[in-house]
């Protein structure tokens, strides 16, 4: 059985005719390496969605973004990315320090194009990659198992506005959320955060 099938994908195919055509697609599309056209495809991308979940098998799904290239291909098994200020919850990658089997999906909305990567995730709190990112918490690395394009004939077509101010640079303050400096929330934060510096709150949350 290709590696990326189970009774449970066996028995849908097998009730909607697809057995074949699922086998083809396995055998003709799927790597477990990154082709210089995949690393293309992946490093011009500002954003993913990553699939994780805990030791228990509970997903979860949440949005990453950044500027292209915030994802790096390494070589052609393993990819990597920053982790940045987020809300403190930690749910993905609290899931991928436990079960660090994950799911990456990249779309490209303008032109209708998606790839999934999954693989398996590792998270060095001295990962040398750390420099590389302004402000990034932690970087994740993924070794790839499963590589492959998806049909795109459900893409709806998207064209990008404007990136999130909120994507750290170098020499540039990143503003504060509105939402950290609510009363609920503001002294819950960590001690150091930005958001509890009330100089830094005027420039910071413009």
């Amino acid at each position: 059985m290709p590696q990326g099938f189970h009774t449970g994908s066996r028995s849908l195919q097998e009730q909607f005719d697809t057995t074949a055509i699922a086998d083809r697609i396995d055998t003709l599309l799927v790597s477990d390496t990154i082709s210089d056209s995949d690393r293309a495809f992946i490093e011009a991308r500002d954003m993913f969605f990553l699939a994780t979940a805990d030791e228990q098998g509970r997903p979860t799904c949440s949005y990453k973004g950044g500027d292209p290239g915030f994802v790096r291909v390494l070589d052609e098994h393993t990819i990597a990315f920053p982790n940045y200020d987020g809300n403190g919850m930690y749910l993905s990658l609290g899931n991928a320090l436990v079960n660090p089997e994950v799911g990456l999906l990249f779309l490209d909305l303008e032109r209708g194009n998606r790839m999934r990567l999954d693989g398996t995730a590792s998270i060095d709190a001295e990962d040398p990659l750390l420099a590389d990112y302004p402000e990034a918490q932690l970087v994740v690395r993924v070794r790839a198992r499963a590589v492959y394009p998806n049909c795109p004939r459900y893409i709806h077509r998207y064209q990008l506005v404007e990136r999130s101010r909120f994507v750290p640079h170098v020499g540039v303050p990143t503003p504060v959320p509105e939402w950290k400096r609510m009363d609920w929330a503001a002294d819950a934060l960590p001690a150091n955060d930005p958001a509890r510096d009330p100089g830094d709150r005027e420039v910071r949350g413009r």
